[in-house]
C-alpha cells in the first residue's frame, strides 16, 4: 500500500535542536520543553483516589485450585489508596528504610503492586526482583547477590509453595518474611492480610510528605550480562519526570482513559516503570496478564485480549508475533483488541518485518486502517523512557528522537557513535557501587547508554535516529574488519522469519563470521512433528534443515563482505536461560553471556566438529 491509511495518532515532539561540539561529539534535545510535573507518584494515586475512587486501578484474574484462572478481581482507587496507607503503617513501625527495604520476590499480582504503593506512601524503597531467581535458579546465587547488595527488612512473596524453597535457603532468619498465601515451617511469617489491615495513623501523612524528588522509591536490579546484577537507584524525580516525558511524546495516554492489558513483569524497568507508572500518573487501569509470549502461556494473553481492550497495548516482539499469527484466523481477537486500541508500541529486541507486515494486513482486514507500531530507546538508567518516533511510518530499527526535557550527547567511538544521556529521568547511580557508578558517566555528566545509533535520514535530522547495535557487542574478524552485530542479527532474523527466535554472532578474532541459532516453536509445524518431540531431532529433520539452508544462501547472495557474510551457521536445541544471564525476562538476548556459556559450541561450529553445520551453498 503506497500511502497507508493509520488510525489517528498525534505524536508530542516532531522537532528537534542539533549542537555541534568538540570534533566528533553533538548534542541533541527536543525543541518542546519539559512541563512541571509532582514531587512524587504518590501525590497521583491520592489525586485519583479523589477524583476517581470507585475507578478500577488493577484487575487480575482470581487463580481456581485446578491452577487455571476465573473471573476478574477488581481493586479501585480508593480501595489502593486505603491499602497503601495501611501497607505504609507497617512498614513504618517495623523501622524499614532505604538501609532495609522491601524486597519483593513474586511476579505481577494485586498483593505486589499494594505493597509497592504502600512502601511508595511510606518513603521505603522496594526491590521487585526476577522470580526466576527463586523459581528456576537452582544455586540461589543471583537472589543472594540481590539480598546482600541490599540489606532488606522485609521480604515479601506470593506463596510459600512455590517460593518457600528460595526463602528458607537465601533469606536470613533476623529478616521479616510476608506471605499472601501459606508458612514456612519453623519459621514465623506475617500474612499479607494483616500488613494490610494495620490501621494508618498521623505518621503515614507526615511520612509521605517527607518524601520528595531525591527519595529513593526502588532499586532496579540490571540483568547481569557480563557481571552479577547492578542495583539502579530510581527516584521520585526520575519517575515523575518520565512520566510526563511520555505524556508528552504520546498524548495519546492522557486524551481518553488509559487501559493496559499488561504482562510485562515489574522487575523490570519497561514493566515496572514505564507501565505501572503511566498507569498511575494517568489514573488509568491495568489488567494484570497472567499469559506470557510462551507456547505454554500464549493462550492466556489471547483469552484476555479477546475480552479486555485496551487503548494502548505493549509487548515485546515474540508476543507481537504470537498476536499476528492468531489474528489471522482468529476473529474475536482482531475484533476486540482492534476495537479502540490507538498504538502498538514494543521493545526488547528487533521486530522483524514479515512480522509487522501480518499485523498490519489483520488490521486493513478487520477496520481498514492500519495502527501505529511504535517504538523508541531506553534502558533501566533512564527511568526507561528515552527516545520516540516521530511520525507513523516507523521501520525497523528506528528510534526517533529525544524526550523532552533530556539531552542527548552523540560520541562518535571507533567508527560508532554512542548515545549518552542526561536528564531528570536519569539515574544518579549504582546502590552501594560508587566506582560502577563513576564508571558509567562522563566528564559532563552523561549516562554512557553503550547503544549506538545512526541518523534515519542525514539531510533531515527531525527524523531522528535508529538503532545501530551495541557497541559493546560489535567484534573484530582476525582481518581487522569489525563486524556491526546488531543490524547483522536483525537481517539473518528477518531472513529467517518466523523460525528465528534470535541469533548469536561469533567469529570473534577468527577469519568468518558465523551464527548460532536460537529457533522458534514454528519449526515444529516446518518439521511436521508432535509437540513431545524433542528439539534436537525436530532440528535435524531435512525440512527445516533444507529451510535454514535457504537462509545461508540467500544471506551470503546478498553479502558485501566478510563482515556481514555468514559463513558457518548451527542450530540451537537449547533455548537461551534466564538463570545463566543468556536472556532477560522480557526476552531479550544476551550476546556476550550466550558466548561464555556456549563457548565449546563456539570452537566446535568454528573448528568443523559439530554435527550439522549449514554453509552457503552458491
Amino acid at each position: 500500500m503506497s500511502n497507508p491509511k493509520f488510525r489517528p495518532l498525534t505524536f508530542g515532539v516532531t522537532r528537534v535542536a542539533l549542537k555541534d561540539g568538540v570534533p566528533g561529539v553533538h548534542y541533541l534535545r527536543a525543541e518542546q520543553a519539559l512541563q512541571d510535573y509532582p514531587r512524587r507518584i504518590t501525590d497521583r494515586l491520592q489525586r485519583w483516589a479523589a477524583e476517581a475512587p470507585e475507578r478500577t486501578f488493577m484487575a487480575r484474574r482470581e487463580k481456581l485450585a485446578d491452577g487455571t484462572t476465573g473471573e476478574w478481581r477488581h481493586i479501585s482507587y480508593a480501595q489502593a489508596w486505603a491499602s497503601a496507607r495501611n501497607i505504609a503503617q507497617s512498614l513504618i513501625d517495623r523501622g524499614l528504610s532505604a538501609e532495609r527495604p522491601v524486597v519483593i520476590l513474586s511476579e505481577n499480582d494485586l498483593e505486589h503492586a499494594l505493597l509497592a504503593l504502600g512502601c511508595l506512601v511510606a518513603g521505603v524503597p522496594f526491590v521487585p526482583t526476577s522470580p526466576a531467581y527463586s523459581l528456576i535458579s537452582q544455586d540461589y546465587d543471583k537472589l543472594r547477590h540481590v539480598l546482600r547488595t541490599v540489606t532488606p527488612g522485609l521480604v515479601f512473596a506470593a506463596d510459600s509453595a512455590r517460593y518457600g524453597k528460595a526463602i528458607s535457603a537465601a533469606v536470613g532468619a533476623d529478616i521479616d518474611v510476608v506471605l499472601t498465601s501459606g508458612s514456612l515451617e519453623g519459621r514465623a511469617t506475617t500474612s499479607f492480610a494483616d500488613l494490610a489491615s494495620t490501621p494508618a495513623t498521623a505518621q503515614v501523612d507526615a511520612a509521605m510528605q517527607a518524601t520528595g524528588p531525591d527519595t529513593i522509591t526502588k532499586f532496579l536490579f540490571t540483568s547481569g550480562s557480563t557481571k552479577l546484577p547492578k542495583a539502579v537507584i530510581n527516584t521520585q524525580r526520575m519517575w515523575c519526570a518520565n512520566q510526563q516525558q511520555m505524556a508528552q511524546s504520546m498524548p495519546v495516554l492522557a486524551q481518553e482513559p488509559l487501559v493496559l492489558v499488561d504482562w510485562l513483569p515489574w522487575n523490570h524497568t519497561f514493566g515496572g516503570n514505564h507501565n505501572f507508572g503511566m498507569v498511575l500518573y494517568h489514573g488509568g487501569t491495568l489488567y494484570i496478564d497472567d499469559g506470557k509470549p510462551t507456547p505454554a502461556l500464549m493462550a492466556e494473553t489471547l483469552r484476555n485480549l479477546r475480552e479486555i481492550a485496551p487503548t494502548v497495548y505493549f509487548n515485546v516482539p515474540t508476543g507481537f508475533e504470537a498476536i499476528a499469527n492468531a489474528m489471522q484466523s482468529d476473529d474475536a481477537l482482531r475484533s476486540k483488541l482492534l476495537s479502540r486500541v490507538k498504538m502498538f508500541f514494543y521493545a526488547g529486541a528487533a521486530l522483524a518485518q514479515p512480522v509487522w507486515d501480518s499485523l498490519y494486513a489483520s488490521q486493513e482486514k478487520e477496520v481498514g486502517e492500519r495502527i501505529v507500531m511504535s517504538t523508541g530507546l531506553g534502558m533501566t538508567e533512564s527511568g526507561p523512557f528515552a527516545i520516540f518516533v516521530t511520525n507513523p511510518n516507523v521501520k525497523a530499527g528506528d528510534l526517533g528522537v529525544p524526550t523532552p526535557g533530556m539531552d542527548i550527547k552523540l560520541v562518535d567511538m571507533q567508527g560508532k557513535t554512542e548515545v549518552r544521556y542526561r536528564g531528570p529521568n536519569i539515574t544518579p547511580g549504582y546502590w552501594r557501587a560508587p566506582e560502577e557508578t563513576a564508571a558509567h558517566f562522563d566528564e559532563e555528566g552523561f549516562f554512557c547508554s553503550g547503544d549506538a545509533v545512526k541518523w534515519i535520514d542525514e539531510t533531515d535530522v527531525h527524523q531522528g535516529l535508529k538503532f545501530d547495535g551495541r557497541i559493546a557487542e560489535d567484534f573484530k574478524l582476525a582481518t581487522g574488519t569489525f563486524v556491526s552485530v546488531g543490524p547483522l542479527r536483525a537481517k539473518i532474523i528477518a531472513a529467517g522469519a518466523p523460525f528465528i527466535q534470535d541469533v548469536v554472532l561469533t567469529g570473534i578474532n577468527l577469519k568468518e563470521v558465523g551464527a548460532m541459532v536460537f529457533p522458534t516453536a514454528a519449526v515444529r509445524v516446518l518439521a511436521g512433528v508432535e509437540a513431545d518431540v524433542p528439539m534436537a531431532d525436530v532440528l535435524s529433520s531435512p525440512k527445516v534443515l533444507e529451510h535454514f539452508q535457504t537462509v545461508v544462501n540467500e544471506l551470503a547472495r546478498n553479502a558485501t563482505g566478510s563482515a556481514n557474510r555468514i559463513a558457518r551457521m548451527c542450530l540451537l536445541a537449547e533455548p537461551p536461560t534466564i538463570d545463566r544471564g543468556e536472556v532477560t525476562d522480557k526476552g531479550s538476548i544476551n550476546q556476550r553471556a550466550v558466548l561464555s556459556h556456549r563457548a565449546q559450541t563456539v570452537e566446535a561450529l568454528h573448528a568443523d566438529t559439530l554435527h550439522t553445520i549449514l554453509k552457503p551453498q552458491l
